[in-house]
């Protein structure tokens, strides 16, 4: 394990210290990697933007900017399929252009972000489960700017992983709670529909339930919401006949 530097070992307890704070005031994925791409902005020296990109449902998409990243700028690299991000996040390899006037790497893109005002652009891959692709992409508006930053983006970009990962992780979580909660009352309004067409024309349940899956079909209507309607309808029924 190669030793810290003071200087390497101070830029990863700050950008620790950072994003902590960070994870513990979002309110979700969202809310943290907007929270985030603005302290990268002010933890990583010569930085005047900041962005994450992730690929989702097979395509690169950037989830968060920071205030100030000029619009279209990661856009521009998903469409021409090139460009620092894209490379970062594709290869699993960094990516540092110095002064994009002399960069010959990705001439669609260097044309529309010299135009933007950047210059200078590092993109740091992020190591994010169950994603194919993903990066850190710094900015900044001088040749050069980010060449003092190098370490503190690094840490920053390390640490940003796990606080993705972790926000993914619970977004998964609450995602498969609330799939489980949704199967459970469908399958109680259905149930409650079996049976009241099971009492009402005095059939078996195999056949109440075809006859529901029929219905469903013929009228187009998904199958947990024709229950519903059948169950509100059974109850405002017997509500009216109480009175």
């Amino acid at each position: 394990m190669t030793p810290r530097t003071p200087d390497t070992a101070t830029a990863t307890d700050t950008a620790a210290k950072t994003l902590d704070h960070a994870i513990a005031r979002a309110q979700g994925l969202d809310s943290l990697l907007r929270d985030l791409t603005d302290r990268a902005v002010q933890q990583v020296p010569g930085a005047d933007a900041c962005s994450v990109t992730v690929r989702r449902a097979d395509r690169l998409m950037t989830l968060a900017g920071s205030t100030g990243l000029p619009s279209g700028l990661d856009l521009r690299q998903y469409e021409n399929g090139s460009g620092p991000c894209v490379d970062a996040a594709e290869s699993g390899e960094a990516q540092y252009s110095a002064d994009l006037a002399a960069e010959d790497r990705w001439p669609p893109y260097t044309e529309y972000a010299l135009a933007t005002g950047v210059r200078c652009v590092l993109a740091l891959p992020l190591a994010v489960e169950g994603e194919t692709g993903a990066a850190l992409n710094l900015y900044g508006l001088e040749p050069d700017s980010l060449a003092h930053g190098l370490d503190a983006a690094r840490a920053f970009a390390e640490r940003a992983a796990d606080a993705v990962n972790e926000a993914l992780r619970v977004e998964r979580e609450r995602a498969s709670a609330a799939d489980v909660r949704t199967a459970l009352l469908s399958r109680s309004v259905i149930d409650q529909a079996v049976g009241m067409l099971m009492a009402r024309e005095r059939i078996d349940a195999h056949r109440a339930m075809e006859r529901l899956r029929r219905v469903s079909q013929d009228r187009n209507v998904k199958l947990r919401d024709l229950c519903a309607q059948v169950v509100a309808r059974a109850s405002g029924g017997a509500s009216h006949g109480r009175k």
